[in-house]
């Protein structure tokens, strides 16, 4: 972004042409930043919590004092694992790594393994390809082939539907495979509607019809896939009338499908996040792999698995993902132990010792993961919460101390994408509010007070001048040969980025081959060396108590429960709603506008019903990320879940009732 700055106010968001995948400037999100970096509704100052639940300012000297010595005390009962330190995935940067380090020198924590996000498909694409590297964002306009899985690109990752309609006007057709009819499925030339869960059973079928059609690139497989005689036979079940019969599809559509596939190459799938968030999810994204891998459609330009690029993770824990996975204590000082997607649940179980003390920063746990009821409990039963905070989240409203937090124009950082290949530095523009700390200034204040030495808080701590902060991260980049005067130039493309991923076609599997058969998601996770289909661990059965499916996808005005309290995004989307198929009122006697209640055994929402006739009857959809106090926080119906590979949180498999409240 390029940022406009007057009398220390940001005034005006534009795009950077020079980034080839976000070459037209910022959405709505991006651009609400111009009101978020000033709202009055930011928190400015140290607030306490008081005996009667309000919170009040105080002092940052006695915040520090109350914290250190909060902390002090269960060290000294407890021991330093007593203490949960929980991150999310809000402001990024290189900095990120400075709360661990700190919480090193205190003697050790607990903290989390697996992530909300997207571990499922991580781990799929690692055991498939051997790494998550995909090609450059706009060499999708060479492809004549796009799928687009689970996937609303036109609301959730809009810059790539610039590069999709460049293919479209080149003669491209595009398949959307989703629940919902949604803004991108208005583009495509085929939208496959399949009941939510079975999108491996799909992705079988689709590969039986271009096994027994003789669509496979032989010499390809030959040469560089395993496992796929194995394969062919595992596909040979999933006729179309079987898998018809699965996905809730007609069989002319999955063979329809399945001729698009044969016809039209270079070929790409670009899956969701959403829907690698099953109790199945990673098998079925190796099972749509595979699809890729029997064509030939990997490695060359226009084809391949665009999911999640990792080429600018080359300093995080990310790029090494036996990072998600949970070691019991792997140093004597961290413990990991807790799994993000049943947070609720751990925190609870943790005992030798048990949790007392909780410090969260860049995430709001409570509404944004899973089982919310016992997220809350868990919170509620600690000693003394610490949340670093910019706003008063449902998770700063549960703390004794919320703490300022920076906003990402009031301190230096590099910073790399989930998605596109670029590193760039992200400098400081403005200076924070009077009584605003940067999170290692508030770690180096804490350290002072609890004796640390000097020395190893300036070793793991870089700052306090900006002058310290650009030198620490300089030594960072120079391992890359990259300095910060380039990055001010613009963006960077990464060291590792290739245009086309795999182009060499040396894949880093322990065959050397793309493994359609890995013998590691076994021996790892259980599960069969093959992307066999199972169904969700929870589905709704018709006539059954939970009859409904309830769908909680993102939204183009929020990124979760970021940016849903700005007046920018409010003016277009005030309140949560449920969409339901009229069908699916009518059976129940609602109508457009009624209230109605949805609900299970874990929690239930109470909404207004906006009818819509492109969901998929069966299915609901309550868009996620509103909070408590705005009623609409959606994990007060999902399970605590792991997804079958990565420990990601399996949101999705959740039946519902509604009902006319």
């Amino acid at each position: 972004m390029n940022v406009t700055v007057e009398n220390n106010r940001v005034v005006k968001i534009e795009g950077v042409p020079a980034n080839l995948a976000t070459p037209e400037g910022p959405c709505i999100k991006g651009l609400s930043y111009v009101e978020r970096a000033h709202s009055p509704e930011r928190v400015v100052r140290p607030m306490r919590r008081g005996p009667d639940g309000q919170f009040r300012p105080f002092a940052w000297g006695e915040a520090i004092e109350l914290i250190a010595s909060k902390l002090e005390d269960v060290r000294s009962r407890f021991g330093p694992q007593s203490v949960l330190y929980y991150t999310g995935s809000g402001t990024k940067g290189l900095l990120n790594s400075a709360g661990l380090a700190f919480w090193r020198l205190f003697g050790g924590c607990t903290t989390t393994y697996g992530d909300l996000c997207w571990p499922a498909g991580l781990e799929a694409t690692r055991l498939t390809l051997g790494d998550n590297s995909h090609n450059a964002p706009w060499d999708l306009a060479n492809a004549k082939l796009i799928v687009l899985w689970g996937k609303n690109s036109a609301e959730t990752n809009i810059h790539q539907m610039l590069h999709v309609d460049r293919a479209l006007e080149a003669g491209a057709k595009l398949v959307v495979v989703d629940p919902r009819r949604t803004e991108t499925a208005e583009r495509a030339d085929l939208l496959l509607q399949l009941r939510p869960g079975t999108d491996g059973a799909l992705a079988l079928g689709v590969g039986h019809l271009l096994v027994r059609d003789g669509y496979v690139d032989r010499p390809f497989v030959d040469a560089h896939v395993l496992g796929f005689d194995e394969y062919a036979r595992l596909v040979e079940e999933f006729t179309p009338e079987r898998t018809a019969g699965i996905t809730g599809l007609k069989a002319g559509q999955i063979e329809l499908f399945a001729s698009l596939f044969a016809a039209m190459t270079p070929a790409t799938i670009s899956p969701g996040f959403g829907m690698q968030r099953f109790t199945n999810s990673g098998q079925a994204m190796r099972a749509m792999l595979a699809l890729l891998a029997i064509t030939g459609n990997i490695g060359k330009p226009g084809a391949g698995w665009m999911y999640a690029n990792l080429q600018t993770q080359v300093f995080s824990h990310v790029k090494d993902p036996v990072d998600f996975y949970p070691p019991a204590t792997p140093d004597g000082v961290v413990r990991v132990s807790i799994s993000t997607a049943k947070l609720g649940r751990d925190m609870l179980a943790q005992s030798d010792p048990p949790l007392a003390f909780a410090w969260v920063e860049r995430g709001n746990p409570i509404p944004q993961n899973p089982d919310t009821r016992t997220v809350v409990e868990a919170f509620r039963r600690l000693e003394f919460r610490v949340v670093v905070e910019e706003f008063m989240t449902d998770t700063a409203r549960e703390a004794d101390v919320v703490l300022p937090a920076k906003n990402l124009f009031e301190q230096t950082d590099v910073i790399g994408a989930y998605w596109h290949p670029y590193l760039q530095i992200r400098p400081k523009i403005v200076e924070p509010p009077t009584e605003v700390k940067p999170e290692t200034e508030i770690y180096r204040a804490l350290g002072h007070r609890l004796g640390i030495d000097e020395g190893q808080l300036d070793a793991a701590l870089p700052g306090p001048s900006n002058e310290a902060i650009e030198s620490w991260l300089t030594a960072k980049l120079s391992k890359f040969g990259i300095t910060l005067d380039q990055l001010r130039q613009g963006p960077v493309l990464s060291p590792d980025f290739r245009e086309v991923a795999f182009d060499d076609l040396r894949f880093p599997t322990p065959s050397g081959k793309i493994e359609l058969r890995s013998d590691e998601a076994r021996a790892r996770w259980g599960l069969d060396e093959l992307p066999a289909f199972r169904e969700p661990d929870e589905r709704p059965e018709r006539g059954g108590r939970f009859p409904l499916h309830i769908l909680t996808p993102n939204t183009k005005n929020r990124i979760h429960s970021q940016f849903g309290n700005l007046e920018t995004i409010r003016r277009m989307a005030p309140a949560p709603f449920v969409a339901m198929h009229p069908a699916d009122a009518t059976a129940r006697g609602i109508a457009e506008g009624d209230r109605a209640r949805i609900w299970n055994e874990r929690g239930s929402l109470t909404l207004p019903v906006k009818l819509d006739y492109g969901l998929r009857p069966g299915c609901v959809a309550v868009t996620n990320g509103f909070w408590l106090t705005e009623g609409g926080a959606v994990n007060m119906l999902s399970a605590g879940r792991e997804t079958d590979m990565g420990y990601g949180a399996a949101f999705h498999d959740n039946a519902v009732e509604v009902s006319r409240a």
